[in-house]
């Protein structure tokens, strides 16, 4: 049963809805909003710390920076001299972070001898009033609670604007493939597009009640959301089930769309707006005019070439379940990965992270949130993250309007992801090493996951079973996996509807693999399209 506080808050997101949503952001709005931010970054940065975190006695932030000796007027002079991300680089040098699996809550923060426990609610920013709870994709049963804010959702508008009307998409019919409660991206999409003065005009979700069982919570929430809206003046379609192999629904109502206005957006993941241009090339339809806005996987050349291939446009996004949006795709890209930094919200820098079990050093990315909005609050977060982050001046609106920071090649190194679900490699590890041993004999070398591109582009993940291990057949194997991942909360079984259905998970009857240098690797990535079929 919800709590007292989580009762309360939904009634305040129930009150707060209506005004919410009689609120629109134009274009002329929205540029003056991310200007005036960009000019007060630092001034934003010192004030969120000073509410936020040191006016909160049980903020880990507040010990860290008290461990290196930093008080509210060290940061201010620290921010004035270096700049934002300056300060934050050397915050980060003198121990003030948090590592991934210290923010999932996974591990206790230890830094010079103090161990600072944390948990699911360590991050949440204090002061969030109007809010409803979802969950990240996390297919582990450990995905991280996350609240819909409605100030936030409000104050992130500004940029989705700018960078629609960027690609000449903010006047466009728009459409989104995602997922229902208790996953979060669909409905925010919808509310999204009213605040900006673009209503969706179709929500398609892959999954129905026979994929999944939501919660009498959830049900009623989708229904309750939707309802108060219209009754605000808001146009909200309802969630439509389409199959994940009934794309053509969704390439239909993209042709429909060109032949009424000559364009229309489609929102989803890339392994979604993959199976949109599959399909409208199986149809016959071309898909020129058509504007596809995709993040949740990396947008490899195989997931992306059949889609210009099929006439569309595709705009690469890049977004935090805990952090919302960190870039939108740039108007004169390096490469089809490349997104701006949205710098009026978010504080991008890179540190040298040793990825688990392996020799590999890379560059992840850690976050810091500047908007007092921000569900979670992040101050020089480790995401799983790492890529190319440069400053470069492209020339395209967005460049011009303040956004010089770019990032592309975004990799994760912690995590294997497929149809948009996020698995986090540590406890896959577990599941390699204890469950399937336990299950089916064996010792934790006897078994390996790969992630790999098939031959269409779409990311596949398989098991390796040693040839040795006497199976009852391939399934029992993959429906054990997709058992343990399914355990815990409604966003664990969301992952597992969406693999189950996308067939993600399959067995390779074969050796495992180790390294040049002899070490075994529990999850290993092939080459893309490397026999990821078989």
């Amino acid at each position: 049963m919800p709590s007292l506080a989580a009762l309360n808050a939904y009634a305040r997101f129930a009150a707060g809805l209506p005004r919410t949503l009689r609120t629109r952001i134009d274009a002329v709005e929205a540029d003056g909003i991310v200007r005036d931010r960009l000019a007060r970054r630092a001034e934003m940065l010192v004030e969120l710390v000073e509410r936020r975190i040191y006016a909160v006695p049980g903020s880990p932030y507040r010990e860290l920076l008290h461990l290196v000796g930093c008080e509210l007027g060290d940061l201010r002079r620290l921010v004035a001299a270096e700049g934002v991300e300056g300060a934050l680089g050397a915050l980060r040098d003198e121990g003030v972070y948090v590592t991934f699996e210290e923010f999932k809550g996974r591990v206790p923060i230890v830094r010079g001898g103090l161990e600072i426990s944390t948990g699911p609610r360590a991050f949440d920013n204090p002061v969030s009033r109007r809010y409803w709870h979802g969950a990240t994709s996390g297919s582990t049963g450990r995905s991280t609670r996350i609240a819909l804010d409605l100030e936030h959702l409000a104050a992130s508008v500004p940029s989705s604007v700018l960078a629609l009307a960027t690609h000449g998409a903010l006047d466009l019919p728009a459409a989104v493939w995602r997922t229902i409660l208790p996953g979060l991206a669909g409905i925010s999409n919808v509310l999204h597009g009213a605040l900006r003065r673009q209503p969706i005009e179709r929500w398609f979700s892959p999954l129905a009640r026979a994929d999944l069982r939501p919660s009498l919570k959830n049900r009623l929430a989708t229904e309750w959301i939707l309802a108060v809206g219209r009754l605000s003046g808001a146009r909200l379609p309802r969630p439509e089930l389409v199959p994940l192999d009934r794309a053509g629904a969704v390439a239909r109502w993209i042709g429909d769309a060109l032949g009424r206005r000559g364009g229309c957006t489609l929102h989803a993941h890339v392994s979604c707006l993959l199976r949109s241009a599959q399909a409208a090339s199986e149809l016959g339809i071309d898909l020129s005019g058509a504007i596809f806005w995709g993040g949740g996987e990396p947008p490899t050349p195989a997931k992306i070439e059949p889609i210009r291939a099929a006439g569309a446009r595709y705009v690469p996004t890049y977004f935090l379940s805990e952090a919302g949006a960190i870039g939108y795709g740039c108007r004169a890209p390096a490469d089809a990965t490349d997104v701006h930094v949205v710098e009026d919200s978010i504080a991008v820098i890179q540190q040298d992270v040793a990825v688990p079990a392996s020799e590999r050093v890379v560059p992840a990315f850690c976050l810091t949130t500047l908007l007092p909005t921000s569900p979670k609050l992040l101050f020089n977060v480790e995401s799983d993250d790492y890529g190319i982050l440069e400053e470069r001046d492209c020339g395209c609106p967005l460049a011009k309007l303040g956004y010089r920071r770019h990032i592309r090649q975004v990799r994760s190194y912690r995590k294997l992801t497929g149809e948009g679900m996020s698995l986090v490699g540590s406890d896959m590890v577990r599941v390699l090493e204890q469950v399937l041993p336990a299950a089916f004999g064996g010792t934790p070398l006897d078994y390996q996951l790969v992630e790999a591109e098939d031959g269409a582009g779409f990311t596949r993940l398989a098991l390796r079973v040693h040839p040795r291990i006497e199976l009852p057949d391939d399934r029992a194997v993959v429906e054990t996996v997709l058992a343990e991942l399914g355990r815990g909360d409604d966003a664990a079984e969301l992952a597992r509807a969406v693999w189950r259905q996308a067939k993600t998970l399959g067995v390779w009857r074969e050796p495992p693999c180790f390294t040049a240098l002899g070490k075994f690797m529990p999850l290993v990535r092939a080459d893309a399209g490397a026999r990821a079929e078989r």
